[in-house]
């Protein structure tokens, strides 16, 4: 995460969604970085971090206050959900996921393609 990312002061997709994987992910399968303890059985194939298969998730790695300042205290080993959710304006791209996880902690939304290189037309001779 680069340090002008706006998750370092958000986390609301981390207390909003459930995160749930492949258990093969785990600490417990070979080759699996998540640490078990931190995790819930869903299926006997699927996991999720603890605290987000709650009606008011919030996933126990995620410390800090959401919307102040927030980090992942498993960030190097979390799982690919979170590897691969975009933030809002992400490589230029758009997020609804994330600007619904802001609304949902009465977070402003993020201002849309922050991060888009504007096209300039060419005009020709």
């Amino acid at each position: 995460m680069s340090d002008h990312s706006p998750c370092l002061n958000c986390g609301a997709c981390c207390a909003t969604f459930r995160v749930s994987f492949y258990w093969g992910e785990t600490d417990s399968a070979p080759g699996g970085d998540v640490p078990t303890q931190l995790t819930e059985q869903i299926t006997p194939y699927r996991a999720c971090m603890q605290g987000t298969n709650q009606p008011q998730p919030r996933c126990v790695g995620l410390m800090g206050t959401v919307g102040e300042g927030v980090r992942c205290s498993i960030y190097e080993k979390r799982p690919s959900p979170c590897r691969d959710f975009p933030f809002h304006g992400e490589n230029g791209l758009d997020s609804p996921d994330c600007q619904r996880a802001r609304a949902a902690h009465g977070l402003p939304p993020l201002p849309s393609n922050p991060t888009r290189p504007r096209l300039i037309p060419i005009v020709a001779a």
